[in-house]
């Protein structure tokens, strides 16, 4: 049985959470190592943001748990030791499930580094395993290399992911498209999938579309956009604009589409920095939003007040999108919701 014939589905982002999981940067895995100390500073700004909405789980390799502990993250934080090799949960951690009753279950997918461009990856293939132990829910081991950051769903039967990411040979290159859609909709519950072409420009994920698009409702999608025919994102964002304007959704409505503009383009020791403010992350009366600032300062503004338009009956919490970009992601790559529901050991907590 799959979760989808249990009548389980991904929730969206935007519903309640019980709590965010995130994992702590491990400096071994770093692409720069010498800038630990920084990264470890925005993870904690990060942790420390999301805190101040909802309780936060850290993933802290045993060895460092001291360390962390030291950092007094605040009363709303708990670290819990489990090994892993990286710190990008959303990609491998669990994907929670919810059903009709309430009830919590979570999708462990098969995790490879992104197609193996960063070894080991043993441990974090190992974690959200782990995860769904400690909260004891059901767990479903689904057969498909897939990382979180890869799909967005609107909760109501369509899902938002790249080709460019789930059809790449280095992920499921014994699949075709429609076995890897078909386990897709039975393990998060969706009906109808809505393929956009590419990632961003310099995105080492081979195009994840939480850095490009995202459900801001059912129906309506934000989507983040280049003006400048010189940039490669110019057509990259143009040639999603025109699948989702002729997209219908599970509930055979067309969408409504509501853009951000892109930052200035940023490069660091010769690439390109995959800036995004579609990076964000809803949280319980909130969204968590990295801005950049410098030349991003005018583009940054933008993205806040379009977003506190948007959701005017959320906070948007602000962090410093530079301190973690570095090393490939930002804010929603680092995190990962667990909703609020029932058969998790902390509704049972709350029951007593």
């Amino acid at each position: 049985m799959y979760p989808k014939d249990l009548n389980y589905t991904m929730p969206p982002e935007w519903g309640e959470h019980e709590r965010t999981f995130i994992s702590w940067p491990v400096q071994a895995s770093m692409v720069f190592p010498d800038n630990y100390e920084a990264v470890s500073a925005g993870y904690a700004e990060i942790i420390r943001a999301i805190a101040e909405f909802e309780p936060v789980t850290v993933i802290v390799n045993p060895e460092e748990l001291e360390q962390v502990e030291k950092l007094s993250l605040g009363d709303n934080v708990t670290l819990l030791p489990i090994r892993h090799n990286d710190a990008w949960l959303r990609d491998n951690g669990p994907t929670f499930v919810k059903g009709t009753d309430g009830a919590l279950a979570g999708v462990n997918w098969k995790f490879n580094a992104w197609g193996g461009k960063y070894s080991p990856w043993d441990l974090d293939d190992e974690v959200a395993p782990q995860i769904l132990e400690q909260v004891q829910v059901t767990r479903y081991d689904a057969p498909l290399v897939m990382e979180g950051g890869s799909i967005h769903t609107d909760g109501e039967g369509t899902l938002l992911t790249t080709e460019e990411c789930l059809l790449n040979k280095n992920r499921n290159p014994e699949l075709d498209r429609e076995e890897i859609e078909e386990y897709v909709r039975k393990y998060t519950g969706t009906e109808t999938i809505i393929w956009l072409k590419r990632g961003l420009s310099g995105d080492e994920t081979d195009g994840h579309v939480d850095n490009i698009a995202c459900f801001a409702a059912p129906g309506k999608v934000i989507i983040q956009v280049c003006d400048d025919p010189q940039d490669e994102n110019y057509e990259i964002t143009r040639e999603n604009l025109r699948i989702l304007e002729n997209a219908v959704d599970a509930k055979g409505r067309k969408l409504e589409i509501v853009p951000i503009q892109q930052p200035p383009r940023t490069d660091y020791d010769g690439s390109r920095l995959t800036l995004s403010y579609l990076n964000f992350y809803f949280v319980n009366g909130g969204i968590i939003l990295p801005v950049f600032g410098g030349t991003a300062a005018e583009t940054d503004a933008l993205a806040e007040e379009k977003l506190a338009a948007l959701f005017p009956g959320r906070r948007i919490r602000t962090v410093n999108g530079m301190a973690v970009i570095g090393e490939g992601g930002n804010v929603h790559c680092t995190t990962q919701q667990m909703p609020a529901g029932k058969s998790s050991i902390y509704a049972r907590r709350t029951e007593l």
